[in-house]
């Protein structure tokens, strides 16, 4: 395990964080206030190889790893959290299409996916299948060549302004064992979409339901074996997990910057903010909060990439422990603002609201904690 970066990672970080400081950080508000999809941004970040993060290279991915991963979107949400764990959701989708689509799938979708010519949505969460996922209810009936799509998922991320849905659908009976993951045009007749929600945070991307009607779409576009759908799901969302902490922890640090720059210049009874021993003793804490909150997630994303046999375990402890530290830094950062913490204009509020449902996407924080104490009550038998 590696406690420092090498150069070429130094490089990555620093390329996604001269990113994030010149062409998102300076709208992040601006998109914040007019509920802005910035697509273009998106593409441009893309041409840098962050579309398809880890993605394979002979269809156009930058084939780099996890932990170059959770470089990135730290240091993209240092810019903006919304964007960045956007960015975060195409990458899991158009993964999954790379890990368990065939070469004519791989082919046909993941080119234009890593430019984000085509960008990707991931469906899972239905309206009354949250934290329970394998009791998702949207209904695939095979029909000759095609299948028939019938139900509705909800909470989706990009929802009626991205190109292709990753759905899990069920094809067989009740449990995970029924579900299938199938890629779906939004433009298929028979799909439409909710209104765009109104949100606390994320309000630079689009969060909508998603409806099907008796959508045909073409079994061609199932990956793998009917029944394995679940697994790719979960699959998934490990590194979904360690891509949303570290947005949290990326955004925690602008926080915590943001609170530097405010106690330098702030002054209270004839002395700087920074002054001030129990205030230097706050911030102290919370720099050391967030620096083992990414110490255990590039653990976590080593593990991830070296397939260890605990990788899914320490993915949730990693996500449950950078979602709750980085709001929690977002959120004292805001206390030392003062009044000033509470108006938009510092940006500070804006970061404490788009990390706050961290701790609920990508599995609830407490669903993290079952799946880490299942695992150690198995392997305590």
């Amino acid at each position: 395990m590696q406690f420092a970066l090498n150069e070429d990672q130094i490089a990555v970080r620093d390329m996604a964080r001269a990113f994030a400081a010149e062409k998102i950080a300076p709208h992040a508000l601006e998109w914040d206030e007019k509920k802005h999809f910035p697509v273009d941004v998106m593409r441009e970040a893309a041409s840098l190889g962050i579309g398809g993060i880890y993605i394979k290279d002979d269809v156009g991915g930058s084939a780099m790893t996890r932990f170059d991963a959770a470089l990135i979107f730290e240091a993209l949400a240092t810019g903006c959290p919304t964007t960045s764990a956007f960015i975060s959701i195409h990458n899991m989708a158009s993964w999954m299409i790379d890990a368990y689509g065939n070469d004519t799938q791989r082919h046909t979708w993941l080119p234009k996916l890593c430019t984000m010519e085509l960008i990707a949505s991931y469906c899972l969460t239905e309206p009354g299948a949250g934290s329970d996922a394998a009791a998702l209810r949207t209904r695939a009936v095979r029909d000759g060549d095609h299948y028939v799509l019938n139900g509705q998922k909800q909470f989706i991320s990009g929802a009626g302004s991205t190109d292709l849905l990753v759905a899990m659908v069920r094809t067989g009976g009740d449990g995970p064992g029924g579900v299938s993951t199938i890629v779906i045009d939004g433009k298929t007749p028979g799909v439409s979409f909710g209104n765009n929600e109104r949100k606390m945070g994320w309000n630079a991307q689009p969060t909508r339901a998603v409806m099907f009607e008796n959508a045909r779409v073409p079994v061609a576009n199932r990956l793998g074996e009917e029944g394995i759908g679940f697994k790719i799901a979960m699959a998934g969302l490990d590194g979904g997990r360690l891509n949303i902490a570290a947005c949290s922890l990326g955004g925690a640090q602008a926080a915590l910057d943001k609170a530097l720059a405010y106690m330098k210049d702030r002054k209270a009874f004839g002395k700087r903010l920074d002054e001030f021993q129990a205030l230097q003793f706050k911030i102290a804490d919370m720099a050391t909060e967030l620096e083992a909150a990414r110490t255990f997630l590039w653990r976590a994303a080593a593990a991830l990439d070296r397939k260890d046999a605990d990788a899914s375990m320490l993915c949730a402890m990693a996500k449950r422990f950078g979602t709750d530290v980085g709001f929690e830094v977002a959120n004292q950062a805001l206390q030392l603002h003062g009044g000033y913490g509470y108006l938009s204009e510092y940006g500070v509020e804006k970061i404490v609201r788009d990390l706050r449902v961290h701790q609920i996407l990508e599995g609830t924080n407490e669903i993290m904690r079952l799946i880490v104490s299942r695992k150690l009550i198995e392997g305590a038998r």
